[in-house]
C-alpha cells in the first residue's frame, strides 16, 4: 500500500477507519483526545470538539463554534489558521497530530477568502504584505478594487450574459460563418438551474446548452468586453516641470558601492572581481557599457566607484533600465577549462541584476538600492549583461551576491519623467517622390531587420508616410528609432497618438521585449482588445509569458488579461493555470502570486473548482513520488487500492484540460502508470453523458511539458488557418496543459496505438518490424472493415499531410515510431515533443535524424491504398502537402512573433533570436511565394528519397527498446 505524504497518513492507512488519537487544546486550557478519520473535515472535527467538550469543566465559558478557529503547526514547521472548514483532516497533516481552538480575530469572511487563496495559488497572502513595498501595496490596493468592480458588473448583468462568462462557446474555424447546427458548441456539465424554456442540443452524445429562447436558427451569442479605466494622473512637483528637465544635461551616474555576501566564489585561481554597468532600453544599448576597476577577492568586496554613463539625463527614455555584471577575472595562462577569452584575461561571469532607473511613479531614482542579484548561467553568449533578465530582486538573499548601489541627488527637487500628454510634435520636412519609391521598396522588404543606415534615415525621415500609407510596419520604424535621443522619442511619441490601430494579430509583435516604451505598450494593448475570445485563449501562453517583460507591476497588459479573465470563465481557467505552473520561479513569483491573487479576488466563485483540481493534482503526486521512488514494488493493485480510497479527490472536478469537461466516476479498474521513465499516471474516468464512454487523462511528473504544451499551440494554430482557407487535414492537437513545476496533465488520445507497437504486433522480430511495409495497412484493415477503409484512408491521407507540413516547418526532433500515433479511424498524429526547431538527436556526435520531415514508404503504402501505381492518391498526396505549407508561409510573421514572445519562458531549445532563425528558414520568410514552394519540393523529395535512413533509425530504437532492462 503506498503511504501518503506524512508520517500521520500512514498511520491513517493502517488504522483505517477507526481513526487516529489526535489532540485539541481549547481556549480553556482544557485538553482533548479522541480519535478522527482521515475522511473527516475540519468542520466535523469541530463539532465533535463541541460535543466531547460539553462534559468537562468550563464549557460554558466557550462560545458559539463560529467564534473560533483551528490552527495547527504543519509539518513544514508553518503555522496554519484552518480558516477552509470543508479541507479533510488527512489533507492538512497537523505536526504530531495536535490542534488548537482559538478565538477567531478579525473579519472571518475576509480571512476565509484569504486562507482559501493562498492555499489555491501556493504562495501565503501574508508574504505580500511582508514585503514592506510601496509598489507592491499601491498595486494589490488598485488591482483588487478593478477586479472586484468588474464582478460586480459581471453579477449585476443579464442571465444569458452570465451564461455567457459560465460556458463560452467554442466555434469550429472555417472558411465561412458556419450554420447553427453544425456549430461545434463545448458549454458541457452546466450544473445551474435552466428555465424550460431554454432551448438544448445534443452534439455527440452530450447535451448542449443554448442561451436564450430562440430557435437554433437564430442564436446569437452575444459577448461584451469592458475597457480598463484611464491610469491616475501624476502629480508632478512645481519645480521639475518639462521645461526644467530639458534643462538636465548632466550626465547619468551611479555609484557601485561593494559586494555583499558574496557566497559562490569562483573557481581558483582568481585575479581580481570587476562589475560592468550597461544602460539599455529594451534590447538597444543607449551608450558605451561602463567597467569599474578590479578589486581582490573577498567576502565583501569594496569598490566605492562613480561610474558616469555617456548619457545625458534628459536624453533617458522611461525604460531605461541599468544592468550590471559581477565577473571575475583570470590569468590567461590559468584560464578555467569552459571560461572565455578577453584581450590577455578572462572572464568568468558570476552574477547579473537589473534596476530600474525610473520608479514605478515615475520619478528619477536617488539614494540606495541594495541589488540581489542572479547567479549567472554559462552559455554561449558573449555578453556578461542581460538586459532581458528581471528587474526583481533574487529573493533567494542568503544565497545571492548583493550589490549596493548609490544614486546621486543631481537636484534638491524630486525629478520626474513628464507625461505623455505635454510632448509636442515637431512637422517631417517635405520629401521626393523617388523618396516615396525607396520607401515602398523598404516597407516591401520582410527581411527588416537587415536595413542599411541610408534605409533607417530616409524610413524615419518619411515617419509621417509610413503611418499614413505603411501603418502595419509600426515595428520597423520603432526599431530604428534612437531611444538615446529625447527628441526622437518626443517624435515617436506624439506620432503614435494618431496612428492607425493595427489588426490583433500583427500588433502582437508589439509585446516583444525590444519595444518597452509605455505609449508603445497601450497602443498594443487597444490594438489586442480586437482579438475575440477564442483569438485570445490562442495566443494566452505568449500573453502571459511576456509579463515577465514588463518593468512594472500595474501595467495595461495586467489589467487586459484580468479583464477579459473575469468575463470568461474559460479565459479564467487558463490564465490561472498559466501563472500557477511557474509560481515556483523566484523571478516572477511576485508578479505572478499578485495577478492569481487579483483574479481570485474578482471571482471568488471559481476557487472552490479551481481548488478541486489542485487537490487532485496534489494527490496524483504524492501516488507518482511513491512510485517513482522504488522504495517498494508497486503493482497495479496497490494503484488501484490508492485511487480507491483517496477516489473522492480524483472524482467530480473540472478537467484542468478543457473546463467544459467534467471527470465524473474515476474507473479504478482502467487507471494504471504508464512504464516509461517518469512512470506517468493514466487515469480514466466514465462519461456522464454517454454510457458506456470513457475519457482519460495522462498525469506526468518530472517533465517540463511547456514545449509540448507549445508545439501543440502552434500545430491546433495551423490547423485553424488551413481551415479558414477551406482545408481540413483531420489533425489532432491534442490537450496539453503545464500545471507546475515539471507536472501537468495530458489527454489520452482514445482508440490509437503507436506505429511502433503496430509494427511489433504484424512482425516476428524487432529488427524487422520497421521494415514491414504491409502492417499499417493491415492494421487499418482490420479496424475499418469493407466500406470505412476507403474513409480511413482518406482520413490518413489527410492526417499525414498535415504532420509532415507542421512537423518540417516547427523542426521537430527525435521522431520515432513510438512518437508517432494513429487512430483506428485513420488519424496520424505526433506525440512527445522533446526537441524542436531543429535541434535533432545526436549519438556520439552523429545526427540520428537525417529527413526534414517523417515520410516512410509504408505509409505512402497506405496512401496509394497498397498498389504501388496508383500515383493519383500520391499526387493529390503531395498537392495537400504543397497547399497547406503554401497557406503557412503566408502567415510565416506570425509563427516568428509568436515564438519569440516565447523566449522568456526559458525553454533550453528557444532562448534567443538564433534559435528562430530555424523557423524563418523553414517558413522561407524573405522569399516569394513560388521560391518558398519551390524550396518545399526539394525538402518533400528529400523526405521521400531518404526514407530508408528514418528505417535505420526506428530498427534501432526498437533494438533499445527491447534491450532495455
Amino acid at each position: 500500500m503506498p503511504p501518503g505524504k506524512y508520517g500521520m497518513q500512514e498511520e491513517w492507512e493502517r488504522e483505517g477507519e477507526r481513526g487516529i488519537k489526535m489532540d485539541f487544546l481549547l481556549p480553556t486550557g482544557i485538553y482533548l483526545t479522541f480519535p478522527v478519520s482521515h475522511k473527516d473535515t475540519i468542520k466535523s472535527i469541530k463539532t465533535m470538539v463541541w460535543e466531547n467538550a460539553r462534559e468537562e469543566a468550563l464549557f460554558m465559558a466557550l462560545g458559539h463554534p463560529d467564534a473560533y478557529v483551528f490552527t495547527c503547526i504543519k509539518q513544514t514547521g508553518e503555522r496554519e489558521e484552518l480558516e477552509e472548514e470543508s479541507r479533510r483532516i488527512s489533507d492538512v497533516q497537523p505536526f504530531m497530530g495536535v490542534l488548537r481552538l482559538v478565538a477567531r480575530e478579525g473579519d472571518r469572511v475576509e480571512k476565509l477568502n484569504n486562507s482559501q487563496i493562498s492555499f489555491l495559488i501556493g504562495k501565503g497572502l501574508h508574504e505580500f504584505d511582508a514585503q514592506k513595498n510601496h509598489e507592491v501595496s499601491e498595486f494589490r490596493t488598485k488591482i483588487r478594487a478593478f477586479c472586484e468592480e468588474k464582478a460586480q458588473l459581471r453579477q449585476a448583468s443579464p442571465w444569458q450574459q452570465w451564461m455567457a462568462y459560465m460556458y463560452p462557446c467554442d466555434l469550429e474555424p472555417c472558411c465561412s460563418l458556419p450554420m447553427c447546427g453544425k456549430q461545434k458548441l463545448q458549454m458541457r456539465a452546466f450544473t445551474g438551474k435552466v428555465k424550460p424554456e431554454d432551448y438544448t442540443l445534443q452534439v455527440n452524445g452530450r447535451w448542449e446548452f443554448i442561451y436564450g429562447r430562440h430557435p437554433l436558427c437564430q442564436f446569437k451569442y452575444i459577448f461584451s468586453c469592458l475597457r480598463t479605466g484611464q491610469n491616475p494622473h501624476l502629480t508632478m512637483v512645481h519645480h521639475s516641470t518639462i521645461s526644467k528637465y530639458q534643462e538636465e544635461h548632466g550626465r547619468m551616474c551611479s555609484q557601485v558601492c561593494k559586494s555583499r555576501s558574496l557566497s559562490r566564489p569562483p573557481p581558483l585561481p582568481v585575479k581580481k572581481l570587476v562589475v560592468q554597468a550597461g544602460l539599455f532600453h529594451g534590447s538597444e544599448l543607449l551608450c558605451k557599457v561602463v567597467t569599474s576597476s578590479e578589486v581582490a577577492v573577498c567576502s565583501e568586496p569594496l569598490w566605492d566607484q562613480k561610474m558616469e554613463f555617456e548619457i545625458n539625463v534628459a536624453d533617458l527614455p522611461r525604460m531605461s533600465r541599468l544592468c550590471f555584471a559581477l565577473y571575475a577575472v583570470f590569468d590567461k595562462a590559468k584560464k578555467p577549462r569552459g571560461t572565455k577569452k578577453k584581450n590577455k584575461k578572462v572572464d568568468c561571469p558570476i552574477a547579473w541584476g537589473n534596476t530600474m532607473v525610473f520608479d514605478y511613479k515615475d520619478q528619477l531614482k536617488t539614494d540606495e538600492v541594495l541589488l540581489s542579484t542572479w547567479p549567472s548561467v554559462p552559455d554561449d553568449k558573449s555578453d556578461l549583461l542581460n538586459p532581458m533578465g528581471t528587474v526583481e530582486k533574487n529573493p533567494n538573499v542568503d544565497s545571492a551576491a548583493g550589490l549596493l548601489i548609490r544614486f546621486p541627488n543631481i537636484r534638491p527637487y524630486p525629478l520626474y519623467y513628464p507625461p505623455l500628454d505635454k510632448v509636442r510634435m515637431i512637422k517631417n520636412a517635405g520629401h521626393s517622390t523617388s523618396s516615396n519609391i525607396k520607401l515602398k521598396e523598404i516597407m516591401d522588404n520582410k527581411n527588416y531587420t537587415e536595413c542599411f543606415e541610408d534605409e533607417k534615415e530616409l524610413l524615419w525621415k518619411l515617419r509621417t508616410e509610413v503611418r499614413d500609407h505603411y501603418p502595419e510596419n509600426l515595428s520597423k520604424l520603432l526599431l530604428i528609432t534612437k531611444w538615446n535621443k529625447r527628441e526622437d522619442v518626443i517624435q515617436m511619441v506624439s506620432l503614435l497618438r494618431n496612428w492607425p490601430e493595427l489588426p490583433a494579430i500583427p500588433a502582437l509583435e508589439l509585446l516583444d521585449y525590444s519595444f518597452p516604451d509605455p505609449a508603445v505598450r497601450s497602443f498594443t494593448i487597444r490594438c489586442l482588445r480586437k482579438l475575440s475570445d477564442d483569438e485570445l485563449l490562442q495566443y494566452l501562453i505568449q500573453l502571459v509569458q511576456v509579463l515577465k517583460y514588463e518593468s512594472y507591476l500595474d501595467c495595461d497588459l495586467t489589467t487586459f488579461l484580468l479583464e477579459r479573465a473575469l468575463f470568461n470563465r474559460r479565459i479564467g481557467h487558463f490564465l490561472f493555470w498559466h501563472l500557477r505552473s511557474e509560481i515556483h520561479v523566484p523571478s516572477v513569483s511576485l508578479r505572478f502570486g499578485l495577478i492569481l491573487e487579483a483574479y481570485c479576488r474578482g471571482n471568488i466563485h471559481h476557487i472552490k473548482l479551481l481548488t478541486k483540481q489542485n487537490e487532485a493534482q496534489g494527490k496524483m503526486k504524492v501516488l507518482s513520488d511513491f512510485i517513482k521512488s522504488g522504495s517498494q514494488k508497486v503493482n497495479a493493485e496497490d494503484l488501484k487500492l490508492f485511487i480507491r480510497q483517496e477516489s473522492d479527490a480524483f472524482s467530480n472536478l473540472l478537467s484542468p484540460l478543457n473546463p467544459s469537461v467534467i471527470l465524473a466516476e474515476i474507473c479504478v479498474d482502467k487507471c494504471r502508470f504508464m512504464d516509461s521513465k517518469m512512470k506517468p499516471l493514466w487515469l480514466m474516468y466514465k462519461n456522464p453523458w454517454t454510457q458506456g464512454d470513457m475519457m482519460g487523462i495522462i498525469f506526468k511528473n518530472g517533465d517540463d511539458l511547456r514545449q509540448d504544451m507549445l508545439t501543440l499551440q502552434m500545430i491546433q494554430l495551423m490547423e485553424n488557418l488551413w481551415k479558414k482557407e477551406g482545408l481540413d487535414l483531420r489533425m489532432i492537437p491534442y490537450g496539453c496543459l503545464s500545471t507546475g513545476n515539471k507536472m501537468g496533465f495530458i489527454e489520452v488520445v482514445k482508440n490509437s496505438d503507436t506505429i511502433a507497437n503496430i509494427q511489433r504486433n504484424n512482425s516476428n522480430s524487432a529488427a524487422t518490424a520497421a521494415f514491414n511495409k504491409d502492417a499499417l495497412l493491415n492494421w487499418l484493415k482490420s479496424k475499418n472493415p469493407e466500406d470505412k477503409l476507403e474513409q480511413a484512408i482518406e482520413e490518413f491521407t489527410l492526417s499525414c499531410a498535415g504532420s509532415c507540413v507542421a512537423t518540417y516547418i516547427l523542426g521537430i526532433g527525435d521522431r520515432h515510431n513510438d512518437n508517432i500515433m494513429i487512430r483506428e479511424n485513420g488519424q496520424l498524429f505526433h506525440i512527445d515533443f522533446g526537441h524542436f526547431l531543429g535541434n535533432f538527436k545526436r549519438k556520439l556526435g552523429i545526427n540520428r535524424e537525417r529527413v526534414p520531415f517523417i515520410l516512410t514508404y509504408d505509409f505512402v503504402h497506405v496512401i496509394q491504398q497498397g498498389r504501388t501505381n496508383n500515383s493519383e492518391k500520391f499526387e493529390r498526396f503531395r498537392e495537400y502537402c504543397e497547399r497547406a505549407y503554401k497557406i503557412l508561409c503566408r502567415n510565416g510573421t506570425l509563427f516568428v512573433n509568436l515564438f519569440a514572445m516565447m523566449k522568456a519562458a526559458g525553454l533550453p531549445e528557444l532562448s534567443s533570436f538564433k534559435d528562430i532563425q530555424y523557423l524563418k528558414d523553414s517558413l522561407a520568410l524573405g522569399k516569394t511565394e513560388e521560391e518558398a514552394l519551390k524550396s518545399f519540393k526539394v525538402k518533400f523529395n528529400e523526405a521521400l528519397r531518404e526514407s530508408w535512413k528514418t528505417k535505420v533509425n526506428w530498427m534501432m530504437h526498437s533494438l533499445a527498446k527491447d534491450n532495455r532492462p
